[in-house]
Formats: structure tokens, C-alpha cells, sequence
């Protein structure tokens, strides 16, 4: 009986029962479900992150989008891969606390630019140290830097690939 492969990471590699890789639709399974779990998984540590500074990690989500430049919900929405109505709720509860502010946009004048307040940076630069010190455990947790940095690679050109997928096609009535 063949050892199962290993990934770095020490678990058990995907195979199809008889010591091979398996086929592109099992792989797409697995992958998405993978996916999914780190989704999941990213999204409890960043609420666990943000939580003490008064945030969600939507909140922080949004308001991190716009630290650099002001941005629109659809523009937040497009670099975030996520619906502009979601951005929308969301932005509209950081400015009714007061982490944000609607400013008006001289590209379109019902679209508003969304731009933290001093109180919405402040609460940011509360997250960094909890940040930087998972970003450590990460790192460690996987092989070091250089290791995550390539995992990232692989996440964003898996990101890209899908991007690149031609539209399912929807059924004829």
C-alpha cells in the first residue's frame, strides 16, 4: 500500500483512491470547499480582530478600501469582489457611528465618495498590532514568509483563473 502524499502543510493530499491525482472536476470540489473553509475561517479571525476596535469585519473591510483614496460602493465593491448593495449597508452604518463619511463625487453625482473619519482611522490603527502578530503566527504556522507569499500566488492566480471562466450557461426555457 502506497504513503499518501503530503502537502506542506502536513495534510493529506487529494487522490482518487488509487494513488493518483484526481480528475479537474474532483479538483474543482475540493478546491471550492477549501476555499469556502478558509473563507470562513479568515472571516472569524478578522471579526475576532476587529471586534475590539468597535468594528465587524465588514466595516473593516470597507473602511480599509477607501484609507488611500475615496471610493464609491461599486468601487469598493469591485476591488472587493462583492455585491455594491452589501458595500452599501455597510458604509451607510459606518457613517451613521461616525467611522465614515459620504463626501460628494465630481464624477457622478448621486454615487458618493465613502472616506473614513479620524475616529474610523483611528479604529483601524487599533487592529494593526492584533494584525501584524497573526500575520507572524500565519507566516510561522505555514513555513515563513516566503512560503505564505507563495501560497498567496497560487490563491490569486486560482482567483484569476475562475475570473477568467467563461459564464456558466443557463438553461433554455
Amino acid at each position: 500500500m502506497a504513503t499518501p502524499r503530503r502537502t506542506a502543510a502536513g495534510t493529506e493530499a487529494p487522490e482518487n483512491g488509487r494513488g493518483e491525482t484526481p480528475g479537474a472536476p474532483a479538483l474543482l470540489s475540493g478546491s471550492a470547499l477549501a476555499v469556502f473553509r478558509l473563507n470562513g475561517r479568515f472571516l472569524a479571525l478578522a471579526e475576532g480582530l476587529a471586534r475590539p476596535a468597535g468594528l465587524s469585519a465588514a466595516g473593516w473591510q470597507v473602511l480599509g478600501a477607501v484609507l488611500n483614496e475615496p471610493l464609491p460602493a461599486a468601487g469598493i465593491a469591485r476591488v472587493m469582489g462583492i455585491t455594491r448593495q452589501s458595500v452599501q449597508r455597510v458604509a451607510d452604518l459606518l457613517v451613521e457611528r461616525g467611522l465614515a463619511e459620504y463626501r460628494p463625487n465630481p464624477a457622478h453625482r448621486r454615487a458618493k465618495l465613502l472616506t473614513p473619519t479620524a475616529a474610523g482611522r483611528a479604529a483601524i490603527g487599533r487592529i494593526g498590532p492584533q494584525h501584524a502578530e497573526a500575520a507572524e503566527r500565519l507566516a510561522e504556522a505555514v513555513g515563513g514568509a516566503p512560503r505564505l507569499a507563495e501560497i498567496l500566488d497560487a490563491l490569486t492566480e486560482l482567483s484569476e483563473a475562475v475570473r477568467r471562466l467563461p459564464a456558466p450557461h443557463e438553461p433554455e426555457e
